[in-house]
């Protein structure tokens, strides 16, 4: 077959060239939504009168074929017809002739390519969507699991104040919620009909837009169809909202290869999801967490990868732009399997609830809410951070607590500490005296527990 475009060309094309310029090699993975966009095309122009019934059926037939043979792995891909749209293009026609060359009518590869990758990308967001819905749900499962639990909270890698394991849990909830809300905001802008734009000025043909917006599930319609040619900025926030996604589970692998260390033994990982040396016998690594970690450049590179490949294009289509599908269908490897795997990791593990209560009283985590005992009693709080840290510095000399110090050494340091001071000092007392709203106390951690099982749907 002829190139599509090659009426006005005298020469073949170099073979170097059709293998630096060819996307098959990746773009085929678009083909069902090519198809899909590639029906609900030629329904419409049937309703607009630009092709008959008979064709649109004719067309929606084969295409429904060629669908099925390239989901089997029975259709064969071809260098020389550069991407998805002319193999499926090139197939209708070897089978229907010139019902086939009708479908291209009133669009252009540019149209086409944009409709494609929306409706891809709207796919990849409802299933990204539902992967994160099934973490957080893993870790409020968690939360049930290590009611019980005190723990330090750190801030600099140094414990700081007492906080429930569950605080830790509805923090990561929270992380990926607001990541849920930027997946949704940016479907918005993704939801958007871009198909009919043509090459970059629109048709003269009796067109109707707004029914392939209905027919794909659109919201809207793009109005402007210059704008739609040179348009990736649905992927710069896609990817971006991708790369914030990697960051978190990040954190959260950062956070528990720490645990798993022998230094904080805090935490215990299913052997499933570790592996060993092949030297040190005794070894048990969190490689998995460590890829995750490490799988989070790989997400993160795409956003410049993109942001820099639209810096100096002009308006309207460029074939850079053939570049932009490298960048999210990289990031989206990378990040899904993470998040596939993130669920079991989160409920096959365990906390070594003995070691973490062994060292409960170590790093005076009682020493805030104490300053905040004085604050009460009427002491300013600068006053009472000032004593607090002196008391702090006699405890580290004695090698005591501050809850093994005699109510007359409080006392002498603050007249205003009396007996019940007791309340607040130890680490269980400290962290029952947290009581704002989001705190990590035991009351405000539970009423947020059951705050996210009435929000977080249930699993289908």
């Amino acid at each position: 077959m002829a190139k599509a475009w090659g009426g006005r060309f005298h020469q073949a094309t170099d073979s170097r060239v059709e293998a630096f310029t060819e996307s098959i090699s990746f773009d085929r993975r678009l083909y069902a939504v090519d198809i899909r966009g590639s029906m609900a095309h030629a329904t419409m122009l049937a309703h607009c009168g630009l092709i008959s019934a008979e064709d649109r059926d004719h067309i929606c037939a084969h295409l429904d074929q060629i669908g099925e043979e390239i989901a089997s792995g029975q259709f064969t891909f071809r260098q020389d017809l550069e991407d998805i749209h002319m193999h499926i293009e090139n197939a209708l026609i070897t089978r229907i002739g010139d019902v086939g060359r009708r479908l291209h009518t009133g669009r252009s590869r540019n149209d086409q390519v944009s409709t494609d990758l929306k409706l891809f990308t709207r796919d990849a967001i409802d299933t990204i969507d539902r992967l994160l819905t099934d973490v957080q749900r893993a870790f409020l499962d968690r939360c049930d699991t290590d009611s019980d639990v005190v723990m330090p909270g750190y801030t600099h890698l140094q414990r700081a104040q007492p906080v429930m394991a569950a605080h830790y849990w509805l923090a990561y909830i929270e992380k990926f919620q607001r990541d849920r809300e930027r997946l949704a905001d940016c479907r918005k802008r993704v939801n958007v009909n871009p198909l009919g734009a043509a090459a970059l000025a629109g048709t003269s043909l009796p067109i109707d837009r707004s029914l392939t917006a209905r027919l794909l599930g659109f919201d809207s319609v793009a109005a402007n169809s210059l704008d739609v040619s040179s348009d990736r900025d649905y992927l710069v926030e896609f990817t971006f909202c991708l790369a914030l996604i990697a960051t978190h589970l990040s954190t959260w692998a950062e956070e528990w290869i720490i645990w798993f260390t022998t230094e904080f033994s805090f935490l215990k990982l299913p052997d499933a999801y570790t592996t060993g040396s092949s030297i040190m016998p005794q070894k048990r690594n969190p490689d998995v967490l460590e890829l995750i970690r490490g799988r989070t450049a790989r997400v993160d590179a795409a956003v410049p990868q993109l942001l820099i490949l639209l810096k100096s294009l002009p308006m309207a289509y460029n074939r850079d732009l053939q570049e932009d599908k490298l960048a999210l269908f990289g990031a989206l490897d990378a990040l899904q399997p993470c998040l596939e795997l993130a669920p079991s990791i989160i409920a096959g593990a365990e906390l070594r609830k003995d070691r973490i209560a062994a060292r409960l009283e170590d790093g005076f985590l009682d020493a805030t809410v104490l300053m905040e005992y004085l604050i009460r009693k009427g002491v300013p709080m600068r006053t009472g951070h000032e004593t607090v840290g002196r008391l702090v510095a006699h405890c580290e000399a004695r090698n005591c607590r501050l809850a093994d110090l005699p109510l007359a050494e409080l006392h002498e340091a603050c007249p205003k500490i009396e007996a019940d001071v007791a309340s607040v000092l130890g680490t269980v007392n400290a962290n029952l005296a947290l009581q704002s709203f989001g705190s990590g106390g035991r009351e405000a951690v539970n009423t947020q527990i059951e705050a996210w099982k009435k929000r977080l749907p249930a699993a289908t």
